[in-house]
């Protein structure tokens, strides 16, 4: 294989921006076309976010060319765009450790470079933070530049758009660029459009129209509420030459565009026009999702994260999983079969169809299954509104990112009781994705809800009917979570649905000394552990599949503490507020004196590795558990 420096000679002589501003204009091209070419051989042999950040190469060149960063804040959203922009600011030679243990961080993580202006995990958070950085920058007169990129569907959630509304009402400079690789904004055509950007964004035509303003104020012609109806009309010019109107100038936010996103050398030209001017303003550009490379450009879903694959053919390398289905397959497959059977049945997702395998009943009832974009709050107020209605709504959320809809969860459903299923997707540690995806907390910010129902299954089998059971009228709001991956192995395509206990636990294994109660799939850690321990020592260890952390089942805990010293609890959660501390508050309540020892995760943000790494880090492995189990023997 060829040496990546000389390979890409020109992308290895920039190890800052400041490096990429020494070169000539006309060299950007070449640049681009060696930062887009590192990505794809990078990706190829260490999986990652390829689709987004192809689609974004031109403008991170053009950014860093055009503002002096890190003292200009660029700040990204969603971060999966900005691999090209770690490669230029220094991580280029530590690339090869992206998303991986003790690695780079697949996301913009200020802690990592000052080159990170914000935190970029989830969505639809730059147009807000970076006003804060734009309003502050205003307050000390630090004449920094400030740009939010925003794109890859981020603009359909609804702290975007409370930003803008923000972003209009306050003094501020804030540029925000908006990569619109595959939305509904209608693309104005041909050679007039191009014309009238080049004009709005000249340097020439500014001065003009900034002059004329100050002539006209100091003349006591114009004031700010003329000067409002005078953008107002400027818009409304504008509006009629190009045949569209937009939020933007709605909000008398200035608006150029559309320019095309993979010209690196209009985008320098529009930048250096545009970063100046004082008012908040929107650079809209039009991108491709995978710009560059033809697999990823013609599917740009599949290809957003591919895993593995051979750059030459564009063949996917997949892992031998042995024909075990995910967690996400056997929800797909059987939520599909649940609506076969139940027309009430409605499928939500914010934006995740695929990553969660909604796709699977939305190809064969489209009416049937909603995708609302990336706009959580509203995807569960949407789901409230359905069941108000006498339907049956399964909402599918990754649960790091329902912690974007907690108010609408207690507000819209919980205080209305309403029958509805909330499918938590990537409960538990996620893996390479990291702090901004675990699913940490779902169970300790969802127990103290009234009115809802909490599971986790053991494994496949149990999924497929905790699914059945909580499709089933007058349960209330029912919350399921489960993680990412494969799971167990266990049969259970062809067996019949059973409806289970709510609320009712399982002892799969008697003991006389120490009971471990376990809540989900982590259970199986704990089995492994037990099946370690010298036949002695095992039979000493009960082990209890709890199922439900609400409500809990008192009697398999009365049980437990009468024939049992010892108690461990194991959950993927945070240990604070979580089940093992529901199980203390219990004994605690009842009076009942037993030692009680949680094993679950720490009050602290996890990072980024493999799941058996992050496991065998927080003290979740087999190998701990049994450690700890032989502690108390």
């Amino acid at each position: 294989m060829q040496n990546l420096e000389d390979k890409y000679p020109l992308l290895w002589s920039i190890d800052s921006p400041k490096d990429l501003r020494r070169l000539d204009k006309n060299s950007l091209e070449q640049v681009c076309k060696e930062l887009r070419g590192f990505i794809i051989d990078s990706l190829s042999v260490n999986p990652g976010h390829l689709a987004s950040s192809l689609g974004t190469v031109e403008l991170t060149v053009a950014l860093h060319y055009v503002f002096n960063t890190p003292d200009d804040r660029i700040v990204w959203d969603v971060g999966h765009q900005a691999y090209g922009h770690k490669i230029l600011t220094g991580r280029r030679d530590r690339f090869d450790t992206n998303r991986k243990f003790h690695g780079i961080s697949g996301f913009p993580n200020p802690k990592e470079s000052e080159y990170d202006a914000f935190i970029a995990g989830h969505a639809s958070n730059s147009i807000s933070a970076a006003l804060g950085m734009s309003v502050a920058d205003l307050m000390e007169n630090n004449n920094k530049k400030v740009v939010a990129v925003i794109g890859d569907g981020a603009m359909t959630g609804g702290l975007a758009f409370e930003g803008l509304n923000n972003v209009c009402e306050n003094p501020n400079n804030l540029l925000i660029v908006l990569n619109d690789n595959n939305m509904s904004i209608d693309m104005p055509v041909g050679g007039l459009n191009k014309y009238l950007t080049d004009i709005t964004t000249s340097k020439f035509y500014n001065d003009v129209r900034f002059k004329s303003y100050h002539l006209l104020k100091k003349m006591g012609v114009m004031n700010e509420s003329k000067r409002d109806k005078m953008m107002r009309m400027g818009n409304s010019i504008k509006t009629s030459f190009t045949g569209s109107h937009n939020i933007f100038e709605g909000l008398n936010i200035r608006y150029f565009g559309q320019v095309d996103g993979h010209d690196v050398m209009q985008l320098v030209k529009v930048l250096t026009d545009i970063k100046d001017f004082e008012g908040p303003r929107v650079l809209h550009i039009k991108t491709v999702k995978g710009k560059g490379y033809a697999p990823a450009e013609k599917n740009d879903t599949v290809w957003h994260s591919p895993g593995l694959f051979k750059v030459e053919t564009g063949e996917r390398i997949k892992s031998d999983t042995s024909g075990i289905k995910r967690y996400q397959d056997v929800f797909g497959l059987t939520l599909l079969q649940l609506a076969e059977k139940n027309e009430k049945i409605i499928g939500i997702t914010p934006a995740m169809p695929t990553g969660c395998s909604m796709n699977i009943m939305a190809e064969k009832m489209p009416d049937r299954v909603f995708d609302v974009g990336i706009a959580e709050g509203h995807a569960v107020t949407f789901s409230a509104g359905l069941a108000k209605e006498g339907l049956m709504p399964f909402c599918n959320i990754y649960s790091s990112f329902m912690q974007r809809a907690y108010d609408n969860m207690i507000h819209d459903v919980a205080l209305q009781n309403l029958d509805m299923v909330l499918c938590l997707d990537r409960a538990g540690l996620v893996g390479q994705d990291g702090p901004t995806h675990h699913g940490a907390f779902d169970i300790a910010y969802l127990r103290p809800i009234p009115n809802l129902t909490i599971a986790s299954p053991l494994n496949e089998r149990e999924l497929r009917n905790i699914l059945y059971t909580a499709q089933t009228e007058g349960k209330g709001p029912f919350v399921i979570r489960y993680p990412r991956g494969k799971c167990e192995g266990t049969g259970w395509e062809n067996l019949p649905f059973e409806e289970m206990a709510v609320g009712k636990g399982e002892c799969m294994k008697e003991g006389t000394d120490v009971a471990v109660l376990t809540f989900g799939p982590v259970g199986n850690f704990a089995a492994k552990a037990i099946e370690a321990l010298e036949p002695k020592e095992a039979a000493k260890v009960g082990w209890f599949n709890m199922r439900f952390v609400r409500p809990l089942d008192t009697e398999m805990l009365d049980y437990v503490a009468k024939h049992y010293k010892y108690v461990i609890t194991i959950e993927d959660g945070v240990r604070k507020g979580g089940f093992g501390s529901a199980v203390l508050e219990y004994y605690a309540d009842s009076d009942v004196q037993i030692p009680v020892s949680r094993l679950g995760l720490p009050d602290q943000f996890v990072e980024h590795g493999l799941p058996s790494e992050l496991y065998k880090l927080t003290g979740l492995d087999s190998d701990a558990i049994k450690a700890e189990i032989l502690k108390h023997l």
